[in-house]
């Protein structure tokens, strides 16, 4: 069996499973890349990456994507640098899609969302998580991070989950939260140590060194 060299972490909107891919690729030593996958398409497209970011968990609007199809083919070229006028959500995903590729051949490095678990379904040496938790958690979450948006958090919650199931849909013809796709399911209430080691533990990540395979567990 190939040791397991990458570990992809998808996960649900307040769940904190951003953070806790964050704390997991820091305890192997590997790299991470979460934003880093979108600032990667910035720099192979030649636009800046706060005109990417604005593309990050969306879908270009149906209208779009219709008068699309009348315009030059040669405009939506995947590897040449682009007009930001031309740089789009299809633009994007195509070049997340082959980072992730070439990522997971150096191995090493822990992926979090942007289809990834999709784009490597079956691939030998990767290990696929899915982070989720409460309602009462996730609310928690979005409060203490964004206020602003209190009285209306179970809307926001249910309106990004939505948008990321779409962009799975849409790129990868695979449901978000299917469970097939995903090697183990965790519930970030328990806490992120105690994921860390249930995700090494199951994983055994191929690192160096036992202290990384043998995490102390915090309350």
């Amino acid at each position: 069996m190939e040791p397991i060299r990458v570990i992809t972490v998808e996960r649900e909107y307040g769940s904190r499973g951003g953070e806790f891919a964050h704390h997991l690729a820091a305890r192997l030593g590997w790299r991470l890349l979460d934003s880093e996958l979108v600032s990667g398409a910035a720099r192979t497209a030649g636009v800046p990456e706060k005109t990417a970011s604005k593309f990050d968990d969306q879908l270009d609007p149906w209208y779009y994507r219709y008068g699309k199809v009348f315009w030059q083919e040669s405009m939506y070229s995947s590897t040449n640098p682009c007009d930001e006028q031309v740089f789009d959500c299809e633009r994007m995903y195509a070049l997340i899609r082959k980072e992730i590729q070439d990522s997971a051949k150096q191995g090493n490095c822990v992926i979090v969302g942007r289809g990834a678990a999709c784009e490597l379904a079956g691939r030998p040496g990767c290990f696929h998580i899915f982070v989720y938790a409460t309602l009462a958690s996730k609310r928690e979450w979005l409060v203490k991070h964004h206020p602003e948006l209190a009285d209306r958090a179970e809307h926001e919650l249910a309106a990004h989950d939505k948008r990321r199931a779409a962009v799975i849909r849409r790129f990868y013809q695979q449901e978000w939260c299917a469970r097939g796709l995903y090697h183990m399911l965790l519930n970030s209430c328990m806490g992120i140590e105690h994921m860390i080691a249930a995700a090494m533990g199951a994983a055994n990540p191929a690192c160096c060194g036992t202290e990384v395979l043998q995490p102390t567990l915090r309350d």
